[in-house]
């Protein structure tokens, strides 16, 4: 865990994963791979100082390995009830949570977290 003063950001794999249609369900692994090297490689654009970034897996994601500058968690059941967990345990910590999950928004929000919608942590895709 980072110091207490350390951003908390808590992403949603499934929702980011599938706020783009770019083929993901034919490996939902792999495209959890490849969102955890992107934030691993990249942070969070605009978001100075120290961040730890917790990538939350579930289903067919759940074998993901952390690497350097990304903790993967893997959900034991609901991935939308372990990021509620994560933010509650995180205290007085500032937390942003990144999904578009309007329930999980509103639940992560009662206890003071911040969101940010899927497109902070992965780019539109580019139009040709």
């Amino acid at each position: 865990m980072e110091e207490a003063g350390s951003l908390l950001v808590i992403v949603d794999a499934a929702n980011v994963v599938g706020s783009v249609p770019d083929g993901w369900w034919r490996d939902r692994r792999g495209a959890a791979e490849r969102l955890r090297d992107r934030l691993a490689a990249d942070g969070l654009p605009g978001l100075p100082g120290p961040v730890e970034i917790v990538l939350v897996v579930e289903g067919a994601a759940r074998g993901v390995e952390s690497v350097p500058g990304v903790r993967v968690d893997p959900a034991p059941g609901s991935g939308d009830d372990r990021m509620v967990d994560l933010a509650a345990e995180a205290g007085r910590r500032p937390v942003l949570v990144v999904t578009a999950d309007r329930e999980l928004r509103r639940r992560v929000t009662e206890l003071g977290a911040e969101v940010a919608g899927p497109r902070t942590v992965r780019p539109a895709p580019r139009r040709d």
